[in-house]
């Protein structure tokens, strides 16, 4: 009987539900808007994690038959299927779900701002008015390309710590 081996396709979707749900849960208790450095760190850490997991167990699934390259290709691409998903959840929690995220995140950077001291009020106001015309497209960049980031940072880590033993066309002599 065949092993079956699990897609990077069905793994991507199952770890963005995952971050998905995070984000709801942050989302519904303030978490997410209070400004706490943690909660951002605890979920990409959980996308590290997640890659890194994804990555051994296809590594497990194929009986370690990979090589390093392999398994970088499928982490990679893990995190590419996590990066689309979460980026139209991510559209879908700001539009729908959180409408008032980018007034909330405005206001805390305006504290950020205020807090550090040296610029005056009327370049924050500037700074801010240039966020709030700028905070879609920053918004999807940093969705994207934070995702890809980190995704093939655990898809580097996921390989190098998977035990490998790959088969050469030259190993099956009769």
């Amino acid at each position: 009987m065949e092993k079956k081996v699990t897609t990077h396709i069905t793994k991507g979707i199952l770890i963005a539900l995952v971050l998905f749900v995070f984000d709801l849960i942050g989302g519904f208790t303030r978490l997410k808007f209070s400004g706490s450095s943690w909660y951002n760190w605890v979920s990409t850490i959980l996308l590290l994690v997640a890659i890194i997991w994804a990555v051994a167990n296809y590594g497990r699934q194929l009986d370690n038959n990979v090589t390093f390259g392999n398994l970088f290709a499928f982490g990679f691409k893990t995190s590419a299927v996590v990066a689309c998903i979460t980026l139209i959840f991510a559209l879908l929690s700001m539009f729908v779900i959180f409408p008032d995220t980018r007034d909330l995140a405005l206001e805390q950077a305006r504290k950020q701002l205020e807090e550090r001291g040296n610029m005056s009020d009327e370049t924050i106001n500037q700074a801010l008015d240039m966020t709030k015309r700028m905070f879609l497209p920053f918004a999807i960049a940093g969705v994207i390309l934070g995702t890809l980031i980190i995704g093939a940072i655990g898809a580097l880590i996921g390989a190098a710590i998977t035990k490998k033993n790959p088969q050469t066309p030259f190993d099956n002599k009769p």
